[in-house]
């Protein structure tokens, strides 16, 4: 990437780039919808407050996909106003967070219109909402996003697709609104909803400007501390193709861009630093450096006081309305319940509304319809499994480092380190029962771990039924899983989700993993090399039968407490502890009782599938 942009001299090199990134932004998304269908907007109700006033509206961004929103009309100035289309970052109560109706009405005061509206999972848009408590099930914003975007992921459509439609429709309901200029339109957002407003730049090119607080960074200054965040921020697999934050602003050049920076943000202000220098040298060539631009504060995280007032200030340079550069007047906080559009304070349980799981489910079943369809023809394939798993070739037997060896209940149990890849070990125990002669081989895996025995079957008893028994912690899993930690994100998720940004998947690597594990066991000299199996516990289940398929010549496989398919991840209310399986886009070629059929149904034994529903 670097060699990429410091080869861009010429206007054309850098309009290619633009193009590029607009249309591989929006086919990353998995596509947005060809169609718009009827907004069926209503307005439920209006509060006057001196100067201004906030109208309550719903409208449907899709059919039955309905979004809240409020808004602010000035009182006095001269109409069409100019408006700005409010994202909210990460705040449950979304569009009524305190800091952005501070933003909203400091807007109202000074002669601008806002349109401020609630992102899925957050405000009045919660989609596992607890009917006892009111509350969501699993976490109002982050937790939600990322319990339904890991699903999105697995059927091609990112989780962003549905905030990006979201914001497109928004700026469609505000061009039927006469009080409103259409030519001075600006999205801004903090966090969050810096994020959707980077977004936006890309994929609305009616917008007249962009402001993006607390989110522009760089991913070489993220990727380590503090690794990717929820699932619409992880966009996929926007570093494999060269692309970096710099180019969310090349996408909205040269419209005026505003980078609003904390300088003691997790979102990392060195990195914020090398995307403004990128973002002007665009600029530059285009002959309109000015237009970008970055404001900082010697803050935190968060749309900080001196970041919304030199917010305000630029707003009124470049869009032509006096006044805006003046000190941020206190502002009397609305409750949730004043600001609401629905009866209740949510959708779910008042007028309803579909969900973004219900959209992915349905296409999850599309999906599975044009599979059947073309597998009729043109049936599933190793090589398409490695494709699907972003799996790289490795090749060879790894070498083994003995750490020791003990033995229990007859078994000789010697501690191992195999060398997968160079640089990369994997933990693993081998078995080995009394008595001579060859015995028949089991490649064991639990994401419980490799010695973990606390129930269902264990490496242990196959090793005492008469098996030699590899045992390995593939990397990700038990002894060779990420550190623990307190808070944040799960250090799976964003390992897994690292792999995503590079067009591959943890899974995939994992059974890279096990096949190296495979050769390893073939070529020990007491185990049998054509009667081997491979047995996966817990997650380390769907692994075992993309091994042994790819492998070709095991004897069978076995899963216990496993997934019995993708759909039904898919399909899942509630899931936990799955990220080591998210593969993006793996049903648009395959789900796993395809891959059981490639092996051989006969080969294969499933014992106690997950059950979602329990």
């Amino acid at each position: 990437r670097d060699r990429a942009l410091g080869s861009m001299t010429t206007s054309q090199q850098v309009l290619a780039r633009q193009q590029r990134v607009r249309e591989r932004f929006v086919a990353e998304l998995g596509g947005l919808p060809t169609t718009k269908s009827p907004l069926k907007a209503q307005v439920t109700g209006t509060v006057d407050r001196e100067g201004y006033t906030i109208e309550k509206v719903i409208f449907e961004s899709l059919p039955g996909f309905k979004v809240t929103a409020n808004l602010y009309l000035p009182k006095s100035g001269k109409k069409p106003f100019p408006a700005v289309l409010g994202t909210a970052g990460h705040s449950a109560n979304g569009k009524a967070g305190g800091t952005y109706q501070a933003v909203w009405v400091s807007l109202a005061r000074r002669g601008w219109a806002v349109l401020a509206f609630d992102p899925p999972g957050q405000g009045e848009r919660f989609e596992y909402l607890d009917p006892a408590t009111r509350k969501s099930r699993v976490g109002a914003g982050v937790p939600e996003h990322n319990m339904t975007g890991m699903q999105c992921l697995l059927t091609g459509q990112y989780i962003a697709r549905y905030f990006v439609w979201d914001g497109i429709r928004a700026f469609d309901y505000m061009l039927t609104r006469k009080e409103i200029d259409p030519k001075r339109v600006v999205v801004a957002g903090n966090s969050g909803g810096g994020t959707q407003s980077a977004y936006l730049g890309v994929a609305d090119q009616r917008l007249a400007g962009v402001i993006s607080s607390c989110y522009p960074t760089a991913w070489r200054n993220l990727w380590t501390v503090p690794g990717p965040q929820d699932a619409e921020q992880v966009t996929v697999p926007w570093i494999a193709e060269g692309f970096d934050f710099s180019d969310f602003v090349l996408a909205a050049a040269p419209k005026p861009y505003l980078l609003s920076s904390a300088l003691r943000d997790f979102f990392p202000i060195a990195g914020a630093r090398v995307t403004l220098q990128e973002a002007k040298r665009f600029y530059q060539i285009l002959g309109d450096e000015e237009r970008v631009h970055q404001i900082t504060a010697d803050e935190q995280h968060g749309w900080s006081k001196p970041l919304r007032e030199q917010a305000y200030a630029w707003l009124g340079q470049w869009f032509g309305v006096p006044g805006m550069a003046t000190p941020e007047e206190k502002v009397v906080l609305e409750s949730d319940g004043t600001l609401a559009a629905t009866p209740t304070g949510q959708l779910q349980n008042s007028i309803g509304s579909r969900t973004v799981r219900d959209f992915n489910r349905e296409h999850a079943v599309a999906l599975r319809k044009q599979r059947e369809e073309r597998q009729r023809t043109t049936p599933l394939s190793v090589a398409e499994i490695r494709r699907t798993l972003g799996m790289r070739e490795l090749r060879g037997v790894p070498t083994a480092n003995s750490k020791g060896t003990s033995a229990e209940e007859g078994v000789t149990i010697e501690k191992l380190e195999l060398q997968i890849e160079p640089g990369l070990k994997i933990p693993a125990l081998l078995f080995v029962p009394a008595g001579g002669g060859k015995k028949p081989g089991v490649l064991f895996a639990s994401s419980a771990g490799k010695d973990n025995r606390a129930t269902g079957t264990s490496a242990l008893s196959l090793a005492r039924s008469g098996s030699v028994v590899l045992a390995v912690d593939p990397r990700g899993m038990g002894e060779a899983g990420p550190a623990p930690k307190k808070g944040g994100y799960s250090p799976l998720y964003q390992l897994a989700a690292r792999t995503w940004l590079l067009n591959e998947s943890l899974a995939g690597m994992q059974v890279n993993d096990l096949l190296a594990s495979l050769r390893y066991l073939r070529a020990r000299p007491e185990v049998a090399a054509t009667e081997i199996r491979l047995v996966g516990r817990g997650n380390a289940g769907p692994l075992a039968i993309f091994a042994a398929a790819i492998d070709g010549k095991t004897a069978g496989v076995m899963t216990e407490s496993s997934i019995h398919s993708y759909e039904d991840l898919v399909n899942a209310e509630i899931y936990r502890n799955m990220e080591n399986l998210i593969v993006p886009g793996i049903l648009q070629h395959l789900d796993l009782p395809e891959v059981v059929k490639l092996i051989g149904a006969n080969k294969v034994q499933e014992r106690d599938p997950t059950d979602f529903a329990r």
